[in-house]
């Protein structure tokens, strides 16, 4: 899978592909899965957080999908990798439809799919079957160890030993020890500061912690994940999240009428989305916090999102530290954006099931700032009493629909309240107050077109004051 310099050449001669929420040709970040996929009777929000997931297959480089333990089975039955496999083989009958929305007519060669792939592009279901395989089978820290390699963990060594400087966002729907074992069979014959550099390639978030079955779920000990956090806290950024999967659960239960309507039986990959049992898509916000929406940017969970926010400290081992929002007053927070974006989360996802199951349907707005196009927040420096002009009358629907505009500000960041004029308007101003020396605030210009869905893009902007 060595990447190929010919990558981008091949990628415009051969394709006219359009953007993902934006014009720039970026490249995709790059996400590795760790999923306890289940038999629906069993467990069935992991095949709906895959379905999920292969809907946006054109915003993600999805590096590996690698089946492994959790809460609902240690150790992990190999014959329930079928799940994955299904979830694929459904893709690859909706993909052709899919396609159409960035309007890609082809598939790249596979040895350049395993290049590095910019937004937009949907990938083949052969490069997704090829990047499908086990994990760590067992749970704990216990099973770390020589007789834990598995394709998932080696598949792990190899990505971040490519030489690609984009981190690469480990999602553990359950357990983590695929990586666990990866960073433990490198620590074993690399140099400490080699090890630190392969550790510093990673970032993970992980959906409660589920590196264990269910009855020593409260046992924090005996997870690699506790591992992971006391030898590594200053190498690896880890997100634990003990509160927004909850949230995105019960939003999912009380919105379940739309899900059936509008997803379930929808295309091939609809079909493949099973009813609840216990929650709607539980392990989704691990992705969510990486999708590139211009919302926010994962390497700063503190940002609010579409996997609500984040702050670092104790974790609920009370030994460990890690991004979370498992206490107040960060739960409340977290939980109110949670709530607050989910709405066009799942109108989002509806529309791009739409596209699946048709070829055609609507697309997101393109937000401009200050004439600033693509995903990357809008870098602004600026001294107290000056009066910021924000001004995104540039920005403009693929599907030439009208736009309605919303500024407004995450306190959270600058911890000082701004007053924003004309916030439903394409243009803004915001005075900086005299007290907001040396302070830095965030503010997002959140854009809806008037087509089906409502569909929504962001653009972050950062203000940093001079002392």
């Amino acid at each position: 899978m060595k990447r190929n310099v010919l990558f981008g050449a091949l990628l415009m001669s051969l394709m006219p592909v359009k953007k993902c929420w934006g014009e720039e040709a970026i490249l995709k970040p790059r996400l590795v899965v760790c999923t306890d996929i289940a038999p629906a009777h069993i467990e069935p929000d992991d095949m709906e957080s895959v379905i999920h997931l292969l809907a946006y297959a054109d915003c993600f480089e999805i590096e590996a999908l690698i089946t492994s333990v959790g809460w609902n089975c240690d150790p992990y039955p190999t014959e329930w990798h079928q799940y994955l496999t299904r979830a694929i083989e459904a893709y690859r009958k909706d993909v052709i439809n899919l396609r159409a929305r960035s309007g890609q007519k082809d598939f790249l060669p596979l040895e350049i799919e395993n290049a590095k792939q910019q937004m937009g592009y949907w990938p083949s279901a052969d490069y997704l079957s090829q990047r499908a395989m086990m994990g760590s089978i067992n749970g704990g820290i216990k099973a770390i160890g020589n007789d834990n390699d598995s394709p998932g963990s080696e598949m792990l060594i190899q990505l971040a030993d490519e030489d690609d400087p984009r981190p690469i966002y480990v999602a553990a729907w359950g357990g983590a020890n695929t990586l666990a074992q990866a960073i433990w069979r490198v620590k074993q014959s690399r140099s400490e500061e080699e090890t630190k550099k392969f550790i510093n390639k990673f970032r993970i978030y992980t959906i409660t912690d589920q590196d264990m079955d269910y009855n020593h779920r409260m046992n924090r000990a005996y997870s690699s994940h506790m591992w992971l956090r006391k030898e590594f806290a200053n190498e690896l950024q880890f997100v634990w999240d003990e509160g927004t999967w909850q949230e995105q659960c019960e939003l999912g239960k009380h919105a379940w009428q739309q899900h059936k309507e509008r997803i379930q039986g929808h295309g091939a990959m609809g079909s493949e989305y099973p009813t609840y049992k216990w929650g709607v898509e539980g392990d989704t916000p691990s992705f969510l916090y990486l999708i590139p929406n211009g919302l926010n940017d994962p390497e700063d969970p503190k940002q609010a999102g579409w996997a609500g926010y984040h702050e670092r400290g104790i974790s609920p081992d009370s030994l460990t530290t890690a991004w979370n929002s498992w206490q107040e007053p960060v739960r409340s927070i977290s939980i109110a954006y949670k709530q607050r974006f989910y709405p066009d989360e799942l109108n989002d996802l509806i529309a791009r099931i739409e596209w699946a199951e048709k070829g055609n349907g609507n697309k997101n707005p393109i937000v401009i700032v200050n004439g600033q196009a693509g995903l990357e927040p809008i870098y602004i420096k600026a001294h107290v009493n000056d009066v910021i002009r924000l001004n995104a009358s540039q920005s403009y629907d693929p599907d030439k629909e009208k736009l309605s505009f919303s500024w407004w500000q995450q306190p959270e960041i600058g911890g000082q309240q701004l007053s924003i004029e004309d916030t439903l308007q394409p243009m803004a101003s915001v005075k900086i107050p005299s007290s907001a020396n040396g302070k830095v605030f965030h503010l997002i210009c959140e854009v809806h077109d008037d087509g089906p869905y409502h569909l929504v893009a962001y653009r972050r902007v950062i203000i940093s004051i001079a002392e």
